[in-house]
């Protein structure tokens, strides 16, 4: 394999849903590798025991082929690889890079606690890195356990030509001291096992979040000290809130998970023009927003990937998502909705071409899939309050009264067959009464939906059919009582 190929790589960590953060970073790299024709590796960092679940790993795996983000290999786990961690570690110990370090977790607390009361910076001071032969002896006599930690070269910049920040340079020794490599059950950490994996699949570039940065600087002395090619790096600015705050799963719930998207009818292709379009501009036309991922392979740098954090915005989402939805067929809605509409309405009440009737009526409005049975449920159940707030209001006038007692007089010259003349009916009647617009569709809608809002008038009678109708007209006249 040649050392110049282009290969990246995405490793999210099955200790909780697949992140929006994580997504969004890995559209950067899907990008970055078609553009150079190179590789895009799918690595499960799964050495959390504790904390890892299979239904995770499902919903990983999942959620990137849904949003159709395709890998050349993998997924590899790490939980298999501890024998290649195992073997590093000992390259590093034999060399002399790496030591035992025996101290105890009550230790490291006094440690921390002297370091706060001198107010200076919460570190670890590197004590066991030159223990004699004696002293190892001793600590193991005393049945002490050992961590394993790398020795960070003292008081030296670390520098390196970010794809996406510019120039970083971070001093080793502001690092928090020698890091621990290999915890005492022998279980990698995560900046030890994220060097051996990378260097072992030959990762050219990183691209992931810039709360990377300091780990990124404790990671180049372990490629070099490995004998491992440094990669290329571009951290990408994390998404926060309007608040200012890291979206998180911990502090702001599912929004910062994938699985809410896809539970709720968000479509794949609105998620990801979202994303991209978060922190990236194409420079051919920065004021184009809709596009598809394999039109904007060749347009895409790293280098006009803003520094500047992203800021979640669901507003700006909705835009994304309501204009793939109108751009689909109401059978391709239809389709798509399906499982939600089955789960809160029964079909078998109305025709397929009924169906496609409401929601081609409503299609326009949708900001996710999962909002059409909300919208066309008062087709099939009339279970709407009209006896509160707006819709008391409406139904009590003396002109609510008038126009809902002559539609039920006159539901034997109502062609409901057709909406065109439905509503042409409706509005005979408000000629009659001298009403027109609000006065006149307003106690209609509410008496027929429960909302003064919502598809053609002259549809939704077509659709509910005579009885309907009637009875619902019935109901309202009755709360006017």
């Amino acid at each position: 394999m040649s050392q110049k190929e282009i290969r990246l790589r995405i490793a999210p960590s099955p200790t909780g849903s697949l992140h929006l953060g994580t997504v969004r970073t890995a559209f950067y790299n899907y990008l970055f590798v078609k553009k150079n024709k190179g590789k895009f590796i799918l690595r499960i960092e799964d050495t959390d025991q504790q904390r890892n679940k299979d239904e995770y790993t499902k919903e990983i795996l999942e959620g990137f082929k849904w949003l159709k983000i395709s890998f050349d290999e993998g997924p590899y786990f790490q939980s298999e690889r501890f024998d290649l961690y195992k073997k590093f570690t000992n390259k590093l110990l034999s060399e002399g890079k790496a030591y035992h370090c025996f101290c105890t977790q009550e230790e490291l607390d006094e440690l921390r606690k002297i370091q706060r009361a001198a107010k200076v910076p919460e570190k670890y001071d590197n004590r066991h890195r030159n223990l004699t032969e004696e002293q190892k002896k001793s600590f193991i006599e005393q049945g002490r356990k050992s961590v394993i930690r790398f020795k960070l070269p003292d008081n030296v910049d670390i520098k390196w030509n970010d794809e996406i920040r510019g120039s970083v340079c971070v001093n080793t020794n502001d690092l928090g001291g020698d890091p621990v490599i290999m915890r005492a059950d022998s279980v990698p950490l995560y900046n030890f096992a994220v060097v051996v994996d990378d260097g072992d699949m030959r990762i050219s570039h990183v691209i992931r979040g810039d709360d990377h940065l300091h780990n990124t600087a404790k990671q180049i002395p372990l490629f070099e000290a490995l004998g491992f090619s440094v990669p290329i790096f571009g951290h990408v600015p994390l998404i926060f809130t309007h608040d200012r705050e890291k979206l998180s799963k911990r502090k702001h719930g599912d929004i910062a998970n994938i699985d809410k998207y896809q539970r709720e009818g968000f479509l794949p292709d609105a998620l990801a023009n979202y994303l991209v379009h978060m922190s990236w501009t194409r420079p051919d036309k920065p004021e184009a927003e809709i596009f598809k991922l394999d039109e904007i392979i060749d347009l895409f740098e790293l280098g006009r990937i803003s520094k500047s954090s992203a800021v979640y915005d669901l507003p700006k989402l909705y835009w994304f998502d309501n204009h793939y939805i109108k751009e689909l067929s109401v059978e391709e809605t239809y389709n798509l909705s399906k499982h939600f509409l089955e789960k809160d309405l029964n079909l078998s009440l109305y025709s397929k071409e009924q169906l496609f009737q409401m929601i081609g009526a409503i299609q326009s409005g949708l900001n996710k899939l999962d909002e059409i049975s909300g919208l066309i449920k008062f087709f099939f159940d009339d279970k709407f309050d009209l006896n509160t707030g707006e819709n008391k209001n409406t139904l009590s006038t003396e002109n609510a009264r008038r126009i809902l007692e002559k539609i039920l007089s006159s539901l034997e010259i109502i062609n409901f067959s057709d909406p065109h003349d439905c509503k042409k009916t409706i509005d005979n009647i408000g000629k009659e009464l001298g009403l027109k617009g609000k006065d006149l569709y307003w106690p209609i809608r509410v008496a027929l939906s429960g909302s003064n809002k919502g598809p053609d008038l002259g549809l939704i009678i077509s659709l509910l059919g005579k009885e309907k109708v009637k009875s619902r007209i019935e109901k309202a006249i009755a709360v006017l009582v």
